[in-house]
């Protein structure tokens, strides 16, 4: 198994993402997820402590308690399974990346996961805070044992490049990994500004929205397919630059038997960096079309087809 960046983190090459836990999944649905997660070979789980506030009746944190009773229940040695990572920034009593907001909001999250320390905690998104003090606080956080390892999420080249000279300068540990938002229909605004740093600095590439929200699951052919909880996430990636996609990893996922959910995210996982695209299974169903993309190898004629169409959408 790979390991993110510089970390001594081992992770499966596909992370399972949380954001659906108490959202659109119920805890024992959740749970059900899990297990089968861990138990084909997954040990990578990225949450954020602001899933689910956009939910009628939650307020952030859901997710985090799911996962949090999920590894009560499987003690200490599911623990030491388990890779972890949670975010910072955007929970509606923790905003921002200020000092006092870091510490604070990174107590609330252990204590909804039930656990002592955070492997990967991410910044979110940068809030405009002074980055100087964001990493101090970060590093503080390590310094107590509280979070093993940092990375950085939806944050501009420009600010990443400040991040990493902070650290170096001060002395602070150098975050491991990045998380940008690619896929096979978002892929300029990475791979022209982001990739590169990434190259430079040794980060891990974790991509959310790896399935464009569902939509490189082949599930969507019209716009009237387009219903449900998470439609307006959709919206964004359709067209029919991006239908062409979808057909084109529906040859391709024909040729391997396997779902076209688990060829996109093969996909991702031939890209330079990438050590773990996050998907997320609001049901058990959906999980083995995720699990097999691990198993999967692209050819390079395969890998060359899905550039070429993929390149032709408007981003």
């Amino acid at each position: 198994m790979p390991l993110i960046g510089t970390s001594d983190l081992d992770v499966f090459p596909l992370a399972l993402g949380g954001n659906t836990f108490g959202w659109t999944s119920d805890e024992a649905e959740s749970h059900s997820v899990l297990d089968a997660f861990v138990a084909g070979g997954g040990n990578f789980v990225d949450t954020a402590d602001v899933y689910s506030a956009w939910a009628d009746g939650n307020s952030g944190g859901e997710s985090e308690t799911v996962i949090g009773t999920w590894l009560a229940q499987g003690g200490a040695s599911r623990r030491d399974q388990i890779v972890l990572g949670t975010k910072v920034s955007q929970h509606p009593d923790f905003p921002g990346l200020g000092a006092a907001n870091v510490a604070a909001a990174a107590d609330a999250s252990l204590t909804r996961l039930q656990t002592d320390h955070i492997d990967l905690y991410w910044a979110h998104f940068d809030t405009g805070d002074d980055l100087a003090e964001t990493l101090g606080a970060f590093d503080a956080l390590q310094k107590a044992g509280k979070v093993r390892h940092v990375g950085i999420s939806n944050f501009s080249p420009e600010r990443i490049t400040e991040w990493v000279e902070i650290a170096r300068r001060e002395g602070f540990a150098a975050p491991v990994a990045l998380q940008p938002h690619y896929n096979l229909v978002t892929r300029k605004a990475y791979e022209r500004a982001l990739a590169p740093l990434a190259a430079s600095n040794q980060l891990g590439v974790t991509p959310y929205f790896s399935l464009a929200a569902g939509f490189l699951t082949g599930k969507y052919q019209t716009r009237d397919d387009i219903a449900g909880a998470r439609s307006g996430n959709i919206e964004g990636y359709f067209s029919d630059e991006g239908l062409e996609v979808v057909a084109a990893l529906r040859d391709i996922a024909s040729a391997h038997q396997v779902e076209i959910a688990t060829v996109a995210l093969a996909w991702l996982q031939a890209q330079p960096r990438v050590v773990a695209p996050i998907a997320s299974a609001r049901t058990l169903e959906q999980l083995p079309a995720l699990l097999a993309s691990a198993s999967v190898a692209l050819s390079a004629d395969e890998l060359a087809a899905l550039e070429a169409v993929s390149a032709r959408v408007a981003e």
